[in-house]
């Protein structure tokens, strides 16, 4: 099981996606044809799993070392948040950009493959490594739908009518980011004590990490003090997420961290 293998489980996965959602949206109020299309996309999220459950098994270790790895749970994360909200708020366009990012990362890892490589350095050698990066994958998939609804909301209020509940949507899944951004800053602090011997010594991964946590911090102080603005709310949501970006992919090809000790794969 490599990289080699993963083509064809992100074609099924996405034709399952693609021919649910085309079920969803052609459902109209016909509650089992709309059941039938959430159910295929559900099937086409348990193909990607058992892909990540099989690379697991054969790296002999979890695939989250490389940035080709962590885009493989966010193809999962996202639909998976994306069904969630469709069966409990009926948000048809919310599933349909969940999905659509998800095949974004599909896309990218089939014009990107990679070969699996079970080695891992020293400091990733530790009890902290699967907790640090998975609840910064949780952090970054719930941050990442809120601001697919802050784009959606953007466009209600530049060209329709606002709907409050839209904003509400967006405060829980950030809520729900923030805390788990939150657990992965301190967890990582325990991690580089253990690897390194300090807690946090202002490399460039760190800094821009506590960047992102600052920009949702914003956003959720803006919000509690000045909830009436919503548009300054959703722009400040919407930057938060670029400023992420930057601390998940950008740090990587960024000179100054070129020596960095979080730069481990592309």
């Amino acid at each position: 099981m490599n990289w080699i293998d993963f083509p064809t489980y992100a074609y099924i996965a996405g034709i399952l996606w693609l021919s649910g959602l085309i079920l969803v949206y052609i459902s109209g109020k016909k509650k089992l044809l709309s059941l039938i299309g959430g159910l295929t996309i559900i099937l086409g999220i348990i193909v990607m799993s058992v892909f990540i459950t099989q690379l697991w098994i054969h790296l002999e270790r979890p695939p989250l070392r490389t940035l080709g790895e962590t885009r493989l749970w966010y193809a999962v994360f996202l639909p998976a948040i994306g069904v969630v909200f469709f069966f409990r708020w009926k948000y048809k366009w919310f599933l349909a950009y969940s999905l659509l990012m998800a095949y974004v990362f599909l896309l990218i890892n089939l014009r990107h493959p990679e070969y699996y490589d079970k080695t891992l350095m020293p400091a990733l050698q530790s009890p902290w490594f699967i907790p640090h990066v998975v609840v910064y994958i949780f952090g970054y998939a719930f941050l990442g739908v809120s601001t697919l609804v802050a784009i959606y909301g953007l466009y209600l209020h530049y060209f329709k009518k606002m709907d409050p509940k839209i904003m509400l949507l967006a405060d829980n899944l950030v809520y729900l980011g923030f805390a788990f951004l939150t657990l992965g800053l301190l967890f990582g602090a325990l991690w580089a004590k253990q690897a390194w011997g300090h807690y946090w010594t202002w490399d460039p991964k760190e800094t821009w990490a506590f960047l992102t946590w600052l920009g949702y911090l914003i956003y959720i102080h803006l919000r509690y003090q000045h909830p009436k603005k919503v548009q300054a709310s959703l722009w400040t949501l919407s930057l938060a997420f670029l400023i992420l970006l930057v601390a998940w992919f950008g740090v990587n090809i960024l000179p100054a961290a070129q020596n960095s000790v979080h730069v481990y794969g592309s």
